[in-house]
């Protein structure tokens, strides 16, 4: 079965009118050794029922864990079902970016709605919609804060490995240095932070609550940057901001972070959201999509994308980045997800997280043998070390519980609000039990 809608007839009559005799001719300015002159060694076509067979055989495959005591990115919150059936609808799933504003305003309407709640959320003054993930947005924020004279990144070493990696990347790409400001007791050392700091520091990124689950004393460590003349970027995790201070608060420049837990499921590492948010002084060096509010010509409210003249699709000799997708879905999602849950919900999901990580806390390094590595205060994760810990996890996982993340100072543990009592009392009894043979 052919999916293509035009008929060989009108395929040739099309090839007709721009002057070619076959498909070939479209690419008579390839170098001959660049085309392919045999047929594509790959398989036989399968029917719509051999396909679905396959793809069922290969789902089967796939490890659903009813009980999720991992994070260090990626975190397992209750959805409601409202989240999931908004944003399925098909005029949301078909959206790319609303360009021509008469013909988009719902999609730019809940675009500027999201913005709206992620300024309520960070506390900043102006938020934009089209960032791949938490990791990109850090680096776009180190982007955003350069200028001619301050080529110099510093980021916490107490930050997640992979935000840390794609910073690097990007500085990499555009021959400015990143510098890693070492951890101390597993939050950031404001000493080595001290002695970094120069006139040659653009910024200072700090994960709050940091990859070790570690509350970090942002307020002090954002003075130092701030009083040696660097921007400071704070990333944060959007549901513990339900009951910490805004990053505005702590006198963060720009906010970012990985809105995955804000209605997205974990799913393989996609597709996931970032965030950013910073004040009016910082807006035109904001990266992405800005949706602003505005009137029509009968004075009634309509909305528009704002600041265009910042993206590399117009100003490409001068962009600072490069982001040219659009996230709006699950920008949606995100913005469905908070209006949901309202303030209220959002702190009680906070909460809950934070109590059961500190209830699994107690109850793992109750068993011999099985120690806190990090004495600070944190949120809804911490570190353990434990003999044995490979036989844990694959015991945990023959139960149906995914254990802590393995890094290099033991097992990253995680609790959020859909892991019950129950759950928990019966992940720290198969550790005691593994740790007791």
């Amino acid at each position: 079965m052919s999916y293509v809608p035009s008929t060989a007839e009108q395929r040739q009559e099309m090839l007709r009118t721009v002057g070619v005799q076959d498909y070939r001719g479209l690419y008579r300015d390839v170098p001959q050794q660049m085309l392919l002159d045999r047929p594509l060694d790959i398989p036989e076509g399968m029917s719509e029922f051999e396909v679905t067979r396959a793809m069922t055989a290969m789902a089967a495959k796939n490890v659903v864990f009813p009980t999720v005591l991992r994070g260090a990115g990626s975190y397992d919150h209750y959805i409601p079902a409202v989240v999931k059936s908004i944003p399925a609808k098909e005029e949301f799933l078909t959206a790319y970016t609303p360009y021509q504003a008469e013909m988009s305003q719902g999609v730019l309407q809940s675009i500027f709605e999201y913005q709206t709640m992620i300024c309520e959320l960070t506390g900043m003054e102006v938020s934009n919609a089209s960032v791949y993930d938490g990791a990109t947005a850090a680096a776009e924020a180190a982007a955003m804060c350069r200028d001619r004279k301050r080529r110099v990144t510093l980021i916490s070493g107490a930050a997640n490995p992979d935000v840390i990696n794609t910073v690097r990347t990007y500085c990499y790409g555009t021959g400015d240095e990143l510098k890693v400001v070492p951890a101390k007791d597993g939050r950031t050392d404001p000493d080595a932070l001290r002695e970094l700091l120069g006139d040659g520091v653009s910024a200072f990124i700090v994960q709050q609550p940091n990859f070790y689950g570690q509350l970090e004393d942002v307020e002090a460590l954002g003075k130092l940057a701030h009083e040696a003349g660097a921007m400071y970027v704070m990333s944060c995790n959007p549901i513990s901001l339900g009951i910490l201070k805004t990053p505005r608060e702590c006198g963060a420049d720009v906010a970012v972070g990985e809105g995955q837990p804000l209605g997205m499921p974990m799913g393989f590492g996609g597709p996931y959201l970032g965030f950013m948010a910073t004040t009016e002084k910082h807006m035109r060096k904001l990266p992405g999509r800005i949706v602003g509010e505005t009137v029509d010509s009968k004075g009634e409210r309509a909305y528009v994308l704002s600041l265009q003249a910042r993206e590399q699709h117009i100003r490409r000799e001068k962009a600072s980045s490069n982001i040219c997708s659009n996230e709006a879905l699950c920008a949606l999602t995100a913005g469905v997800y908070l209006a949901t849950m309202g303030p209220g919900g959002l702190a009680e999901a906070a909460k809950q997280s934070m109590a059961k990580a500190h209830y699994l806390c107690s109850g793992l390094t109750a068993i011999e043998g099985v120690e806190l590595v990090y004495k600070g205060d944190f949120f809804h994760e911490f570190v353990t070390t434990m003999p044995r810990r490979n036989e844990v996890l694959a015991e945990l996982e023959r139960a149906g519980i995914l254990g802590g993340l393995p890094v290099e100072e033991g097992l990253l543990w995680c609790a959020t609000e859909k892991v019950g009592k129950a759950e928990l009392d019966r992940a720290i009894g198969i550790v005691k039990e593994v740790l007791a043979k």
